[in-house]
């Protein structure tokens, strides 16, 4: 029997966030990689991210250690775009979070550059506690663009084909990883993931410099807005269940509706782009090794809507993971 063609160390399955950061993460330290994608990086749910570094609503035992590394990465990003004028995508922006109870904010707020408490005064009607703190909020085109050049450099491009079962996979590669987000339900299997569809518009920033967020683990119509340069991206919507990549006018007239009672300065904005993606959903991030014959299959997938926040974590720990797997 014929063994098969290795054309590589490592495959990295998917084109979003986490398969761009993790091959990047890879080729930095050496290994060969492939990325291959059934989509290139635009048409991936990572482009249709919001997208402000913050670990919601997710859980794993080293979310702390991986959304603080990937915080570090995404400020250096952000200093070298706002000091040299490099387009990483990464701006650092200050704002409010707010509750319409009386609630806490999470731990991870409270280490943030500029974290403070909000006075009643400072918050919108209807709102009741808050609080303020600079983080990265990411320019999701632009950063995507960032990573695939980086990747380039290193001579790694993104190949656009379909790997239709983790067999198929191994017959290409010693190591693959599986970045494939909620397309990972069909290509493991694995029924724990759950696409949660989102939505949000970008509009002209009508001079807006801060951001706002509400603070809620139960609403699905969650109203935040990023001002990213000369726009400023409006949302948003959780939509359990749904898969379907079609954008609904009523839902995004809603999210630009709900931004301007916040901020006055929306009403009318000019909407210039519409987006949807799917968060997979998992009740925890799966970062994980498994012997697959005698090939390797490394998961990274079920980051719900925190991928950005913990990519470079995550990629660190799957660096580390395939250096041990190829040097064994």
């Amino acid at each position: 029997m014929v063994k098969p063609e290795i054309r590589s160390e490592v495959l990295v399955i998917g084109a979003g966030v986490s398969g761009l950061t993790t091959a990047l993460t890879l080729a930095r330290a050496k290994v060969p990689v492939r990325v291959v994608a059934d989509r290139q990086p635009k048409q991936s749910t990572s482009c249709a991210a919001g997208a402000i570094w913050g670990p919601y609503l997710v859980s794993h035992d080293h979310i702390k250690q991986w959304s603080e590394e990937s915080y570090n990465v995404l400020y250096e990003l952000a200093e070298r775009q706002s000091r040299w004028g490099e387009p990483t995508g990464v701006r650092m922006v200050a704002g409010i979070e707010a509750s319409r109870a009386p609630d806490l904010p999470p731990d991870w707020a409270t280490q943030l550059d500029g974290f403070r408490m909000c006075s009643v005064a400072e918050l919108p009607d209807g709102f009741v506690s808050g609080w303020r703190y600079t983080s990265p909020v990411v320019d999701m085109p632009m950063y995507l663009d960032y990573l695939v050049t980086a990747l380039e450099d290193l001579g790694c491009t993104v190949e656009t084909g379909h790997v239709a079962s983790l067999d198929d996979a191994a017959a290409q590669a010693t190591v693959t990883v599986n970045c494939t987000g909620f397309g990972a339900h069909r290509l493991v299997p694995d029924d724990e993931l759950t696409p949660v569809r989102g939505q949000l518009a970008v509009a002209e920033n009508p001079g807006l410099k801060e951001f706002f967020a509400e603070y809620s683990e139960e609403a699905d119509d969650l109203i935040y807005f990023l001002p990213q340069g000369d726009r400023v991206v409006l949302g948003g919507s959780a939509e359990p269940g749904e898969r379907e990549m079609d954008c609904n006018p009523d839902t995004i007239a809603g999210i630009v509706r709900r931004c301007a009672e916040i901020e006055p300065r929306l009403r009318g904005v000019r909407v210039l782009d519409r987006r949807v993606g799917i968060r997979p959903s998992r009740p925890v991030v799966r970062v994980e090794h498994v012997r697959f014959g005698e090939r390797h299959v490394i998961h990274n997938y079920g980051h719900g809507g925190a991928g950005v926040s913990l990519s470079w974590g995550c990629a660190s720990e799957i660096r580390d993971i395939v250096l041990d797997v190829i040097m064994a």
